[in-house]
């Protein structure tokens, strides 16, 4: 129990900042017209997680630990990325209507791969945290760990879909979604200046 407990503590912690994934979910929730329609994103996301988790436990945070310029290369990529999406979410502008800017299937899942696996933020917090953390445990204590976080991932993903899909019931929807946004990208700039200073 207390390695459930602290798998489940440690994944939550590291989800709940605001992030590239977490506001491309909301976003896809918000701008899809129903549930179903943004399942893609939160699914696709879900899983890139899982995928992250299992090579951070599997020993892939250790490999990266040891070659200091793959890790300078991830970040460098990082936080290039980053600027990218900081860049792209402070132009969106939400139309009237919020399906007018809902994203099909393939753009959803590419989208949600990109916010994934060349996330920084994502690739730290997983890799670099919970890789670690998972050193401390073997055989059935590792299993527990590595399940409970990954469960938290999905839970988080489809409930931040299911807020995110309760946008469309407000009568300023609009001006919340340009807040959002502004908001969103403000701090992913914030992200990228403290990676880039960290890594030089």
């Amino acid at each position: 129990m207390e390695t459930i407990i602290h798998g489940f503590i440690l994944a939550l912690g590291l989800i709940l900042p605001l992030g590239v994934q977490n506001v491309f979910i909301f976003t896809q929730g918000a701008t899809q017209p129903s549930l179903i329609r943004a399942l893609p994103a939160s699914i696709t996301a879900s899983i890139c997680d899982t995928i992250l988790i299992l090579l951070s436990v599997g020993g892939l945070s250790f490999l990266i630990m040891q070659l200091e310029w793959l890790r300078m290369v991830m970040m460098i990529g990082g936080v290039l990325f980053l600027l990218y999406m900081n860049v792209s979410i402070w132009r969106s502008a939400p139309s009237g209507e919020m399906d007018g800017t809902a994203l099909p299937i393939k753009k959803q899942i590419l989208f949600a791969c990109s916010v994934s696996f060349l996330n920084p933020s994502a690739l730290v917090d997983i890799i670099g945290v919970i890789g670690t953390s998972s050193l401390q445990y073997s055989g059935s204590e590792l299993v527990l760990f590595t399940a409970s976080c990954i469960i938290v991932s999905w839970i988080w993903f489809f409930a931040l879909m299911l807020v995110g899909s309760r946008m469309k019931y407000l009568h300023n929807q609009r001006k919340v979604m340009i807040i959002f946004n502004k908001s969103a990208a403000i701090f992913i700039f914030a992200m990228a200046i403290y990676l880039m200073a960290g890594s030089i």
